[in-house]
């Protein structure tokens, strides 16, 4: 199975915060999954903890290579820009990762974060979804100390509505 692609001063391990979920799903496909992640402003009809997209330089409503957007998220503003983008192809693993940030620079509540979605079809008719995320930043600290971890739990439930528009989608 495929990883996630770590830019410098994001690799797990060596930042201040890292969470990963990943579900594996039978009866869907990389191409039912796709439209959901890859258009922000669905976001907020299968996950609660997303709102106030917006695109920047006229750009959206689906992510590309490069494009800059904001939501919040867990009480964030956070600014964005996709960093890796790869939509589904035959043989290969589709990808979306962003960098995030939010607060000033050199600020005590600055965060930074990559964010990374990667979708792979599997044999037996099953989809592979894994997103990673890392965040760096006194903000992140904070996260990774709390329990019930708020990051892992937000991003499985990010999972689980994606997933479940997916299948809904499929059925109608």
């Amino acid at each position: 199975m495929n990883a996630i692609n770590w830019p410098e001063g994001f690799v797990p391990g060596y930042t201040d915060n890292f969470v990963s979920n990943e579900m594996i799903v039978a009866n869907l496909s990389v191409k039912d999954v796709w439209p959901f992640l890859n258009q922000p402003f669905l976001w907020p009809d299968y996950y609660k903890n997303s709102a106030d997209i917006r695109f920047y330089d006229n750009k959206g409503p689906e992510l590309e290579n490069g494009v800059r957007f904001y939501f919040s998220t867990f009480g964030f503003p956070v600014e964005s820009q996709v960093v890796e983008y790869l939509p589904p192809a035959n043989g290969q693993a589709a990808r979306v990762a962003w960098h995030g940030w939010s607060g000033e620079v050199n600020s005590a509540d600055r965060l930074d974060v990559h964010h990374a979605w990667l979708l792979e079809d599997l044999p037996g008719n099953r989809v592979r979804i894994l997103t990673q995320e890392t965040q760096n930043g006194q903000p992140a600290k904070a996260l990774a100390a709390t329990r019930p971890n708020p990051m892992l739990n937000g991003h499985q439930e990010w999972l689980d509505g994606l997933v479940d528009a997916a299948l809904k989608a499929k059925k109608a």
